[in-house]
C-alpha cells in the first residue's frame, strides 16, 4: 500500500495570540490530493492557524512542517482597500509567481517565459484571460475572486490555501467559485480551505478539520480531524457542536441540519444546499 508523503503535518501544536492559547493540541496532516475544509466558531483560531502554516506565526509548542520543496497558493480574505487596487487583472495574477522560490524576476528583463506562460494557463483555466488588460478594481467580487485565483495558482498548482473564498460573493459567484475548486481539486490539486459554511464543507470536501475540543467522549475530546464521512457519522452519534452552528439529527440518518440564520429584526433563513456545476466556460469580454 502506497503512503503518501505529507505536504502539511502538525503535530501537537498550540497557538498563541498575544500570548494567550488559541489552539490547543491540534495535530493534522495534508497529503497529495486531500480536499480539507477548517471550521469552527469565530474566535476558534482559523485565521491563527492560517497564519502559522504560511509561516506568519510560529508554534508555542510543537511542530508544523511544510515539506521541502513545497510552494503554497494562497488564497487570503480581501479588504476594501485590497479591492481597489488599481493594478491590471495580467499585473495581479503575474505576481503569484513571486511566491514560487525557484522563480524570481530576470533583473532588468522581468518574468521570466516559465512564469509568464503560468500566469496565462491560469487565466485561461478560470475563464479570465479576456480580461487581462482590464484594471482589477472595475471587475465584479467573483471575477476579483478568480483573478486571486489564479494568482495563487502561479504560486502553486500542488496545494492551495484558501480563507473564506465565498465570502461577499452571491449565490450564482459562490456556486461558480466552489465548481471551480472542485476542479482543481480533481486535477490533482491539494486544497486546505477554511469556511463558515458546514453545507460545503461536508458536500465538497475529503477531510474536516475542525477547531473546537468538545469531540471523543470522556476525557478524550480534542479538535476533530477526519474525514467528511466520519465527521458526518459523528454528528448522527452525539448531541451537537456549537462551534460548527449545526444541529445533529437524531433520526438515524447520517445528513446534518443546518440551524437557520438569525438576524435581529429580521425572519430566520435557511440557505440552499451547494448543487454540482457543469465546466465554465470563459466570461464575456
Amino acid at each position: 500500500m502506497e503512503v503518501k508523503k505529507h505536504l502539511i503535518e502538525a503535530r501537537d501544536v498550540t497557538l498563541s495570540y498575544d500570548g494567550r492559547p488559541v489552539v490547543e493540541n491540534l495535530s493534522f496532516s495534508v497529503t497529495p490530493g486531500m480536499y480539507l475544509c477548517i471550521v469552527g466558531a469565530n474566535g476558534s483560531g482559523k485565521s491563527t492557524l492560517m497564519r502559522a502554516v504560511t509561516g506568519i506565526l510560529h508554534p508555542a509548542s510543537g511542530t508544523l512542517t511544510v515539506a521541502e520543496g513545497v510552494s503554497i497558493g494562497y488564497l487570503p480574505q480581501q479588504s476594501e482597500i485590497q479591492r481597489d487596487f488599481p493594478a491590471s487583472v495580467w499585473e495581479v495574477t503575474l505576481s503569484g509567481n513571486l511566491g514560487r522560490v525557484k522563480n524570481r524576476l530576470w533583473p532588468g528583463f522581468g518574468y521570466d517565459r516559465a512564469s509568464v506562460e503560468r500566469a496565462e494557463k491560469a487565466l485561461a483555466m478560470l475563464g479570465m484571460d479576456g480580461l487581462k488588460k482590464r484594471s482589477y478594481n472595475e471587475l465584479s467580487g467573483g471575477q476579483q475572486q478568480r483573478v486571486l485565483l489564479a494568482r495563487a495558482l502561479c504560486a502553486s498548482d500542488t496545494l492551495l490555501l484558501l480563507d473564506e473564498p465565498v465570502t461577499g460573493l452571491d449565490p450564482d459567484a459562490a456556486r461558480e467559485m466552489y465548481a471551480i475548486i472542485r476542479r482543481l481539486h480533481e486535477n490533482g490539486t491539494a486544497i486546505l480551505m477554511v469556511t463558515h459554511d458546514m453545507e460545503a464543507a461536508l458536500e465538497e470536501s475529503t477531510h474536516i478539520l475542525c477547531l473546537c475540543q468538545r469531540h471523543g467522549g470522556g476525557e478524550d475530546r480534542s479538535n476533530f480531524f477526519g474525514t467528511a464521512e466520519e465527521y458526518r457519522a459523528g454528528l448522527a452519534d452525539d448531541s451537537g457542536c456549537s462551534c460548527c452552528g449545526m444541529e445533529h439529527n437524531r433520526s438515524g440518518s447520517a445528513d446534518p441540519v443546518r440551524k437557520p440564520i438569525q438576524i435581529p429584526g429580521a425572519p430566520s433563513l435557511e440557505l440552499p444546499r451547494p448543487t454540482r456545476m457543469p465546466p465554465l466556460g470563459k466570461e464575456e469580454k
